[in-house]
């Protein structure tokens, strides 16, 4: 079964910087797409960022031009720089990859754990 392992959350002051990142047990091209959602408390869990096989990325409006996702295909990871980090930028992060359908129906999620990511002074 393939799991999806994150680091690099903690602890930041408004206007820092934090990467995570999150590593997969398999090739991630054997996935249609993976990301990034994030999760506050008392809040639903939310796209931050998703890259697909072929390259393509969308990002929440809240952090386009802030946060850049990216992957290393020779280590199996998929990272998310999050620069000029916010308090609002608070959360629970997870690394999501899934499949897809060729008619577009999205199925075979797989989450990791989650980190904590905290911008506070």
């Amino acid at each position: 079964q393939v799991q999806l392992v994150e680091s690099g959350g903690g602890l930041v002051q408004p206007g820092g910087s934090l990467r995570l990142s999150c590593a997969t047990s398999r090739s991630i091209f054997s996935f249609y797409a993976m990301g990034w959602y994030r999760q506050a408390p008392g809040k639903q869990r939310d796209l931050v960022a998703h890259i697909t096989k072929g390259g393509s990325t969308n990002y929440a409006d809240s952090v386009k031009g802030r946060f850049t996702i990216s992957r290393d295909n020779a280590t199996n990871t998929v990272d998310l720089q999050m620069n000029s980090l916010k308090s609002e930028d608070t959360a629970v992060y997870y690394c999501n990859a899934y499949q897809r359908t060729p008619y577009g129906l999205r199925y075979q999620d797989v989450w990791g754990q989650g980190t904590q990511v905290t911008v506070s002074s």
